[in-house]
């Protein structure tokens, strides 16, 4: 079992890596967007086209018909309360020139002055001209009436041809809002089926391909394209549907990341047996069995995983012998001496602390419940 370590680079390399990756992602996530957009474009159902084939376009003629005639109607009372209003201010007016001219009389009276002549034509005048305006004002009032009971009963029958054009729309609604319906999951279909293949593309990229130095233009797609799906079934599914397809999603993720973790435990790979192997030595414990592996200054020592850096090592300055050592509770080897410079080496490990030499290991038995 060889596993050479990859140099990772200078951090900078790597910041800039991940930040490439990301905007990387983002451009994709945006072309997808594009396409979805492009795909909004395909026409839908037509209202009006629908709404023809079960609503009497008499009653629509009709309709229109009674708003532009109570609209006029609106126009000529408006119109007519001006008049009146301009009528009523005149009248007013006359009205208080009457009662000066009126003020006047009186006081000449009182004071057996004769009014001039002059005076009493004013007089005169103003009382002929106020009484026809106050004709005039209580013709406009009346037609003000005969106006405004026009345009109620005009409202009333709009209002009852209205009630019966709702009635029929309903029917209309329904087929629209049916084929709209219809028109949106079809759009949601073509939408999926670009996307789909694309997550399936790039889920299997980022799964088969994680040794591949270019992983992160795979994960960028991969992330991208699962956003872009997540967005589309959020946006066109309704939630009562969408909750059993994110359950459902959810599922096979969890799923399949069991099986990926229960096969890791039974067929470990080379690099994952070696990290386990790895980890028990530096905690001086059987990589198979984690019984403390008691040699060298730990001979006669007792520690368990926590408590394996707490323990002292013996008298400083003591020699120690490096010798072979076997696990005495499962007969797992190891310490053996290297085949190149005949020292003690660890076994499971691919290469001799002391000249460097690589032998191949045999990959034992993993450890119950992992080494971590």
């Amino acid at each position: 079992m060889s596993a050479k370590k990859k140099p990772k680079g200078p951090w900078i390399n790597r910041f800039v890596s991940r930040i490439l990756t990301l905007l990387l992602g983002l451009l994709i996530y945006w072309l997808l967007g594009f396409m979805v957009e492009d795909i909004k474009d395909i026409r839908g159902p037509d209202y009006q086209s629908i709404e023809v084939k079960h609503v009497d376009q008499s009653l629509m003629q009709r309709i229109q018909e009674l708003s532009k005639q109570i609209k006029k109607l609106g126009r000529q009372i408006e119109s007519q309360r001006d008049e009146q209003r301009l009528v009523g201010d005149g009248s007013q007016n006359l009205q208080k020139t009457v009662n000066q001219l009126l003020e006047l009389k009186r006081l000449s009276i009182e004071k057996e002055i004769d009014l001039p002549a002059a005076e009493h034509n004013n007089l005169t005048t103003s009382l002929s001209a106020f009484l026809e305006n106050q004709k005039s004002y209580q013709v406009m009032n009346q037609r003000m009436v005969e106006l405004s009971a026009g345009r109620r009963s005009l409202e009333e029958e709009l209002s009852s041809v209205q009630a019966t054009v709702d009635e029929q729309r309903k029917p209309a609604r329904e087929e629209y809002n049916r084929l709209n319906e219809k028109h949106r999951l079809r759009l949601a279909g073509y939408q999926l089926a670009i996307l789909v293949p694309l997550l399936v593309i790039g889920g299997f990229l980022v799964t088969k391909r994680r040794s591949s130095i270019y992983f992160p233009l795979y994960c960028a797609f991969g992330g991208a394209a699962l956003l872009k799906v997540a967005m589309v079934i959020h946006q066109y599914f309704p939630q009562r549907y969408l909750k059993y397809v994110l359950i459902g999603v959810l599922l096979l993720v969890v799923a399949r990341v069991l099986i990926h973790f229960i096969r890791l435990a039974a067929y470990p790979k080379s690099e994952w047996l070696l990290r386990q192997y790895r980890e028990a030595y530096e905690r001086f414990l059987c990589p198979v069995c984690e019984y403390p592996i008691r040699t060298g200054p730990r001979k006669f020592l007792y520690w368990t995983r926590r408590t394996v850096n707490k323990r002292a090592l013996g008298v400083p300055g003591s020699d120690h012998v490096e010798e072979t050592y076997t696990c005495p509770s499962c007969g797992t080897g190891l310490f053996s001496k290297c085949s190149s410079c005949e020292k003690v080496r660890h076994t499971l490990l691919p290469h001799c602390q002391h000249c460097g030499y690589e032998e191949e290991v045999k990959p034992e038995e993993p450890l119950p419940g992992g080494a971590g």
